[in-house]
């Protein structure tokens, strides 16, 4: 990469340089293309597929939206029926106003009140109807697809998760699955609806007067030409606005993420200006749209008009020549009024729809990514293990050219208790996370009671590990729902027996209600030891017959690390135990110590030998005495 080149939104706005502002316009490029693109219509049947099961639902409101429709159209006519038969008789009667011949003019007029009554009833009947299942059918879709797409990405590995910032999932299952709303709950159905309006419309005017039908539809293609260069800015805008108001979700949610990190560095100030102009950029898009969109109703009402001064100008020659009533003429300009109307909505909806693609390709490009550690086509689960683990020359890298395991053999007989050991990046975690399956290696094997991993299915698998990681995580709920999260069937005495065994019973009855206290949002009522002794609770309520303790009691103080090693020692009797630590306490009592180094094993032996053999664990204890004595 050349030297200066801006990569990201950030170090655009710390660098702030004029050339960093001509960079500007590449670094938004990937998302604008997707502005270019035409519409997608297999991405939409993709996701209409989702409409499906509702299908009877979308029948009732299709046929409710013909009835409005129709109730609709019919309005006008029955006013110039009231103009031209019931008061000034100047048109032959229809069949409908026939009957109404024999009563005098009052009766007549009476009679068509009551009716366009009647009509403006049904009509109001059937759009609320129509409105009340359209969006059931809508929201149900969206929640749907949100479970959907929520679903998958539970199921995606860890290479997913190690590309995406956290924020960035969430856009995606949020904002993007909510761009679909409108076509969700109403688009289909208008734009049928609006289409259906605008052939009866044509129908209606044609029977009446086809040159004058013809003289006013001669402004539709201007009109079409006009709004169409008028609605490709304004839809650019929009989703323009989208992808700005994505970014500034993504940033949000990432900003009180780090809100810890922030405020250690005193960043405050400059985290608020770097949202501010995400913020500005954002106003200056939406601002710019709206004063786009403000054109647009205008020049459709300018259309209209035009449209109904010709009515009125050619209608009158036709008035003179008694080729149409008063009443023709009345009822003609409402329709062209009603013309532009769904000629709005379906250029408003054409927007829409291309809004909804594009977040409908963005949510198939998620959906579609399939999980890098997958199981096996039919891959028997994993009988009850006894725990016996070997790795066979293992090589294993999170990308290529960094090699986190290089040709590591390993054997754990069931019940022995190993400790990994090494430099930071030597790859004691790798090693926990291939035994979880988390990634899978790029050669050898790692295998369970001879099964390889691959093999298994992943559920069976993972339900018989228990983990307890240094950066533990901790769910909203109260502290009860948290241990139990790694059993969910456990009972209330078998979740307090764990708590117990791992000296977490003390502090939990210190606190206000006990087990039931509301831990708040990743633990922030509970001190870091207070959330490892809970994790490892949960891990040990799993009952797991392999368990691994990756840093689990780095931060917990000495007294608390006293109180737990003689429940861990009774604990971790019979169970196959990975254990990666740094204090010496927590490892010198293991049945084998690996010490690992740059991603391959150097020693491998229990505590005495290694610190016979004076080699690189001898240097690493040596090291940490010194460190401890300087303190």
């Amino acid at each position: 990469m050349a030297s200066g080149e801006i990569r990201t939104a950030r170090e655009l706005h710390y660098r702030n340089k004029p050339e960093a502002g001509k960079n500007a316009e590449r670094f938004y490029y990937k998302e604008e293309v997707i502005l270019e693109k035409p519409l997608d219509w297999g991405q939409m049947r993709r996701m209409g597929a989702f409409l499906m099961p509702y299908k009877r639902t979308i029948i009732i409101a299709f046929i409710m939206m013909v009835v409005a429709v129709m109730t609709s159209l019919a309005v006008p006519w029955l006013i110039s029926q009231a103009i031209d038969v019931v008061l000034s008789e100047e048109a032959a009667p229809t069949m409908l106003t026939a009957w109404l011949t024999k009563f005098d003019r009052i009766t007549r007029l009476n009679w068509l009140v009551g009716i366009m009554v009647a009509v403006h009833l049904i009509n109001w009947g059937a759009n609320h109807l129509r409105i009340r299942l359209t969006n059931r059918v809508g929201q149900s879709a969206l929640y749907d697809l949100r479970q959907t797409l929520f679903k998958h990405v539970q199921t995606l590995s860890f290479r997913f998760f190690d590309t995406r910032p956290a924020g960035s999932v969430l856009v995606r299952i949020m904002n993007d699955v909510n761009a679909l709303q409108d076509l969700f709950t109403n688009g289909i159905i208008s734009l049928l609806q609006d289409v259906l309006q605008l052939v009866g419309i044509v129908i209606i005017m044609m029977s009446m007067n086809v040159r004058l039908a013809i003289v006013c539809l001669a402004f539709l293609p201007v009109a079409i030409w006009v709004t169409g260069k008028l609605r490709t800015k304004i839809r650019r805008g929009w989703q323009m606005v989208r992808i700005k108001q994505s970014r500034l979700t993504a940033h949000i949610a990432e900003a009180i993420q780090g809100i810890r990190v922030t405020q250690a560095f005193h960043q405050e100030e400059e985290n608020k200006d770097f949202f501010q102009d995400m913020n500005a950029d954002n106003r200056w898009h939406w601002m710019t749209v709206q004063r786009l969109n403000a054109w647009f109703n205008p020049i459709m009402e300018i259309m209209s008009a035009i449209g109904t001064m010709v009515v009125y100008w050619y209608g009158t020659e036709t008035l003179r020549n008694g080729a149409m009533t008063v009443g023709a003429l009345v009822a003609f300009t409402t329709y062209i009024g009603r013309f532009w109307e769904p000629i709005m909505r379906l250029t408003n909806l054409y927007g829409n729809i291309l809004v909804a693609t594009a977040s409908s390709e963005r949510i198939c490009e998620y959906l579609d990514t399939k999980p890098t550690v997958a199981e096996a086509g039919a891959a028997p689960e994993l009988p009850a293990i006894t725990g016996r683990v070997e790795l066979d020359n293992v090589v294993f890298a999170y990308e290529e050219g960094r090699t986190a395991l290089n040709g590591v053999s390993l054997t754990v007989e069931p019940g022995q208790t190993v400790a990994l050991v090494g430099h930071t990046g030597a790859g004691k975690t790798s090693i926990i996370n291939l035994l979880s399956r988390f990634y899978d290696v790029n050669s050898g094997a790692v295998r369970i009671d001879g099964h390889d991993l691959r093999d298994v299915t992943i559920q069976s698998l993972r339900s018989q590990i228990g983990i307890v990681l240094q950066d533990t995580f901790i769910f909203s709920g109260t502290i009860m729902d948290n241990i139990r999260f790694g059993r969910l069937n456990a009972t209330d005495d078998e979740v307090i027996a764990a708590a117990k065994a791992v000296r977490a019973h003390e502090f939990i009855m210190r606190m206000p209600q006990g087990y039931q206290t509301e831990v708040k949002e990743r633990g922030a009522r509970l001190s870091m030891g207070e959330r490892q002794l809970l994790s490892f609770a949960r891990a040990l309520l799993a009952n797991p017959a392999i368990l691994v303790l990756d840093e689990a009691t780095a931060s917990i103080d000495t007294k608390t690390e006293l109180l737990i090693q003689e429940a861990l020692a009774r604990l971790l009797r019979g169970r196959t135990s990975f254990v990666i630590a740094h204090r010496l306490s927590t490892i010198r009592n293991a049945d084998k110590i690996v010490v690992l180094d740059h991603g391959k094993v150097v020693e491998e032996g229990n505590h005495q030998e290694l610190m016979a053999e004076k080699g690189v664990y001898y240097g690493l204890i040596q090291a940490q005495f010194r460190f401890f004595e300087s303190a």
